[in-house]
């Protein structure tokens, strides 16, 4: 298996497929993980960096593990295999500010790299991050039916748990409301509770 995840990482790092994104492909491998972290793309700083989440919505994701499920981002980082629906920075959207969401024609293009990875892990939990992912995962597009609950996805012949977070971006307003921030303690509880979690942590 380590052998055929180094082939697929050599793949993933060489891909050129989608021509308007900006930069190279990041990805957070680790051999052997039980558990995956989808989030939906890198950005100018992660694409920079060739790091995920090593900016401002890293900051704040990873603290969300560190307060209230007692593990670093070295831990996390060390031990979760983090990957995204697109490796790539989308560049900004010049319309609406912010970064650009990937369209149809890149998520299915890198896609295929998410399914590979599924098929070589068999991950027993996957934490997708955001809208787009748990859109991806399990075509549930609105948080608030999404995060706070379990939920049972199949993908690349493979069937796994997903529990969902809200993207932690600091555009984001949705955990401004007490009812959502519950979804989210909920949600963090769920994966402390999980098998697969208590495995690797």
């Amino acid at each position: 298996m380590v052998a055929a995840l180094s082939r697929h990482l050599d793949a993933l790092l060489a891909c050129r497929a989608c021509p308007n994104v900006v930069g190279l492909p990041v990805t957070g491998a680790v051999a052997s993980a039980r558990v995956m972290l989808v989030g939906q793309a890198p950005g100018p700083h992660e694409a920079d960096s060739r790091r995920p989440f090593a900016y401002t919505a890293g900051k704040r994701l990873f603290t969300w593990f560190r307060d209230r499920l007692d593990v670093s981002e070295e831990q996390f980082r060390e031990r979760v295999y983090i990957g995204a629906v697109i490796r790539c920075f989308p560049g900004r959207d010049p319309k609406a500010g912010g970064d650009r969401v990937p369209d149809a024609e890149e998520i299915a293009r890198c896609g295929e790299h998410l399914d590979r990875e599924i098929r070589l892990l068999k991950p027993e939990l996957v934490i997708a991050v955001g809208t787009l992912a748990s859109t991806q995962l399990l075509g549930i597009s609105q948080l608030k039916d999404a995060v706070g609950r379990m939920h049972r996805a199949k993908r690349a012949g493979r069937s796994f748990d997903v529990v969902v977070l809200p993207h932690p971006s600091g555009r984001s307003t949705w955990l401004n409301k007490p009812e959502n921030a519950a979804l989210l303690d909920q949600s963090l509880q769920l994966i402390a509770a999980h098998p697969a979690w208590t495995s690797v942590m």
